[in-house]
This record gives structure tokens, C-alpha cells and sequence, in this order.
């Protein structure tokens, strides 16, 4: 995964506030390009207070987890705990529209058939000639910027993301676990993350 802070300039477009089952929060919709009809969506609790350390999550969509429930990842099981934990923190999420570790649905519905003849995330994506992982992260320092934030602790497995922020505008002060539970449709998935990947994992 390479993340990049250089990129083409982001511009909101829209902002409304948004009723959630936690809480209210304040909805923001930007976009790099005019045929980008896949806005990144940024949801802020409307007393998050830049001036002081911001718990932030940078979530990719999922929409098999997040909208579906798939059982196949922890995706949908870890934004709805990132929301909880955002509610209770006055923080930030960051939802990247980037399906399927960027990807997208289709590749991704075809990984999956390659996993259930036994291959790993990994090996799925290498045998239909994809990336392991195609997201980009060059939108998160802009978002961040606009927002006026420059302290986080971010909720995270993932090293690599930690490490994109040693050398940025924005000062990672804590990384927040944020595990979900094993079990037996999500084993392989989170079992190739933390051998394959590098993700921190404490609970196996």
C-alpha cells in the first residue's frame, strides 16, 4: 500500500447536518474532479474541537461490510464501533470511496470466489492480476487541513497508515485499536492482516 500527501486539490461541495443512530453529525461531501461522482465523505461531530487531539478514523468503503453486514471481513463491524468511539470522542471519520482495498465491487466479487477455492486476500487479488492493496490515502492531509486539524489519534491496525504520518503536516500523537472479534467467516481475513500485512492484532 503506498500512502501518498501529494495530490490534485480537494474541494467540498456539500455539507448538511445528518441524524445517525449515533448521534448527530455534520456530513461533508468532497470531490477532486466534476465527473468524480464518488465524493469522500467526512462525518464530524459537531463539537469536535481542532484546537485540541482529534480521534480520527480513515475508513475505505466496504460495501458488502458496511451496507450488507458481510460476515466475510470485520469492515461494517469496525465502523460501527468507530462511530461509537467518534461519538464519545467529538471526532472525525474519514469514508474513502475505495471498494475492495481499491479494487472495486466487481474485482472484489471475483476475489472472493478465488478465496473459497482457498486462497488467501492476498493470493485472490495476485491470481486475477490485481494489487494487494490499490488505496491511495492523498486526500486524508487535505481533509484534515480544512478541517483546521493537526494533532489525531487515529483508530487503527494498520502500520502503514501509522507510519504515512510520521513526516506529514499532521502529528499522530496516539494510534486507538480497534480490533473485532474472531470468527469462524472472518478468520482467514483477519488471520492473512496480521500475517501478511503487518496489522496489529492483540486478541491472536
Amino acid at each position: 500500500m503506498t500512502l501518498q500527501f501529494k495530490t490534485s486539490e480537494l474541494v467540498k461541495e456539500a455539507e448538511a447536518l445528518m441524524p445517525t443512530d449515533w448521534g448527530n453529525f455534520r456530513m461533508l461531501a468532497f470531490r477532486s474532479d466534476v465527473s468524480d461522482y464518488d465524493p469522500n465523505i467526512v462525518m464530524v461531530h459537531p463539537d469536535m474541537d481542532p484546537s485540541e487531539v482529534v480521534t480520527v478514523r480513515i475508513h475505505s468503503e466496504c460495501i458488502t461490510g458496511d451496507l450488507f453486514h458481510s460476515q466475510r471481513c470485520d469492515c461494517g463491524s469496525q465502523l460501527d464501533a468507530a462511530m461509537t468511539r467518534i461519538e464519545k470522542d467529538k471526532g472525525v471519520l474519514l469514508y474513502l470511496r475505495q471498494e475492495g482495498r481499491g479494487i472495486g465491487i466487481i474485482n472484489k466479487l471475483k476475489a472472493y470466489n478465488k478465496q473459497d477455492e482457498g486462497l488467501d486476500t492476498i493470493e485472490a487479488n495476485e491470481a486475477l492480476g490485481l494489487e494487494v492493496d490499490a488505496r491511495k490515502y492523498g486526500h486524508v492531509s487535505q481533509i484534515l487541513d480544512y478541517l483546521g486539524i493537526s494533532k489525531i489519534n487515529l483508530l487503527t491496525n494498520n502500520p502503514e497508515k501509522i507510519a504515512a504520518f510520521e513526516d506529514g503536516p499532521v502529528s499522530l500523537v496516539d494510534r486507538l485499536p480497534i480490533e473485532m472479534a474472531l470468527t469462524k467467516n472472518n478468520s482467514n481475513y483477519l488471520k492473512t492482516k496480521k500475517d501478511s500485512m503487518g496489522h496489529l492484532f492483540s486478541k491472536f
